[in-house]
């Protein structure tokens, strides 16, 4: 399965070569041009067969959320900053590994029954956490561990309950995954894949990306937090996974155009795809940036539900995915129109 293939390579931002490596050599057999920009966007393009052509951008980022080595400690500990935002509580005990290496360790704190009250009623930052890698001394960690080396979560691929996996990187390696399944089919506009870097960190593989790829629209897929567990007000579940594709009309960096956010609602419709609204107007992806810059141009954002989002065990629907890949084609197949 190719999505277990993506979630497998480690693609931290800022450090996403394997992941642009494994993509471009499966798309280039169905792509008319692929071509990779000085940010490091993986840019495919394909000629669509009518005559009188709309041309539409799809957009989905490589990289993940991790973590940076800062240093070793004398005891041999290595600290780290985080590269994307990530919740201290999720990471404590979680295996990783660091550089061109992988050299295996632990995320760690100060044992439970050694913190004083205080501390065991607040969150433990991550500058109060630390990797263990075996090491003795500094010394020891240093010729293991450099400052610089990026750290990636240690997850493996589970399938599970009714139709659910669970795996790192699913943000948005399921996107990544739908265009790659996108350029193999043959469809009457003009098509161009973005495959950006660094949108984990400031959507900066974008910025740069929207000014050369002139589009008459741009269709974002991405992976976004389901607040489904429990019991939350109706209003503040953002959206449910096994429920479809999640169509966002608004978030903290760019508002749907309102033509195409209705045109994605009808599609769905008509072709008896599942489909949600997105109900909380919260993050920010790569919409923002192909909204603004380059000459800027309309944009939606199809999003797959996914529970404990930017951590090592994100969980997703299969028939969610599926969901975001059948809208993306129908809009496609009837010619990008809205």
């Amino acid at each position: 399965m190719v999505l277990r293939e993506l979630c497998a390579l480690r693609g931290v931002s800022g450090d996403e070569r394997r992941v642009r490596e494994f993509i471009r050599e499966r798309v280039t057999p169905f792509a008319t041009r692929v071509t990779v920009d000085r940010m490091g966007n993986l840019i495919a393009f394909k000629q669509g067969t009518g005559e009188r052509r709309r041309h539409i951008a799809l957009v989905a980022h490589m990289d993940e959320v991790g973590m940076i080595a800062l240093g070793a400690d004398d005891s041999g500990l290595i600290r780290y900053d985080t590269v994307g935002s990530i919740d201290p509580r999720a990471v404590i005990s979680k295996p990783v590994r660091i550089g061109e290496n992988e050299v295996p360790g632990v995320i760690g704190a100060k044992a439970i029954h050694l913190q004083s009250a205080k501390e065991r009623e607040t969150m433990l930052p991550h500058d109060e956490l630390y990797i263990d890698v075996g090491a003795k001394d500094r010394a020891s960690a240093e010729k293991l561990v450099e400052p610089g080396d990026y750290i990636s979560f240690e997850s493996r691929w589970v399938e599970f309950g009714d139709g659910l996996v669970k795996s790192r990187a699913l943000d948005d390696r399921i996107g990544c995954m739908v265009l790659m399944s996108i350029l193999e089919g043959e469809y009457p506009c003009d098509v161009t894949c973005v495959f950006t870097v660094q949108e984990e960190i400031g959507l900066r593989g974008a910025t740069a990306a929207a000014y050369h790829v002139q589009s008459d629209a741009a269709i974002i897929l991405e992976a976004t937090a389901a607040n489904d567990m429990g019991d939350p007000e109706a209003g503040n579940r953002v959206c449910c996974v096994k429920k479809g594709v999640a169509i966002s009309f608004m978030d903290r960096t760019s508002i749907a155009c309102g033509p195409l956010f209705r045109r994605m609602r009808q599609l769905a419709v008509e072709n008896d795809i599942p489909w949600q609204i997105k109900q909380g107007v919260t993050g920010g992806n790569d919409a923002g940036p192909f909204q603004r810059e380059g000459g800027a141009r309309p944009v939606c954002v199809l999003s797959t539900p996914c529970r404990y989002i930017h951590s090592p065990s994100c969980v997703a629907a299969f028939s969610d995915i599926e969901a975001q890949y059948r809208l993306v084609e129908a809009f496609l197949t009837a010619g990008g129109a809205f």
